[in-house]
């Protein structure tokens, strides 16, 4: 699964949903749901994504629409993985930007 943001400092919640091809509500919902979900909010209360936010949304993704988990079970796994140094998650999503890119730059020559 690639999804593909610029790299900003904040995205807004609108962008994210975008990215994954959601709904804004259930972006809210996941928010609520997992506690590694942390958006900052504006004075307004627009809800601003880190890349760190992003990072955990790919993750509870693949475990909820790509691998079928419940939501109890994708928060179980995902309290599982925190303790791990380098999950494989991580370095399949690591892999998958550098082939993305890679891609990019062939298409460019």
């Amino acid at each position: 699964m690639h999804i593909d943001l610029p790299e900003k400092r904040y995205y807004s919640i609108g962008e994210v949903a975008k990215a994954f091809d959601v709904n804004t509500s259930l972006i809210r919902f996941w928010e609520k749901e997992f506690d590694v979900l942390k958006p900052k909010k504006n004075a307004k209360g627009n809800r601003k994504f880190t890349p760190e936010d992003i990072k955990n949304l790919k993750f509870i993704f693949h475990l909820v629409k790509e691998r079928g988990f419940t939501l109890e079970g994708a928060k179980t796994h995902l309290k599982e993985e925190k303790k791990k140094p380098l999950e494989t998650f991580e370095i399949i999503s690591k892999l998958e930007a550098i082939k993305a890119q890679l891609i990019k730059i062939k298409n460019q020559l």
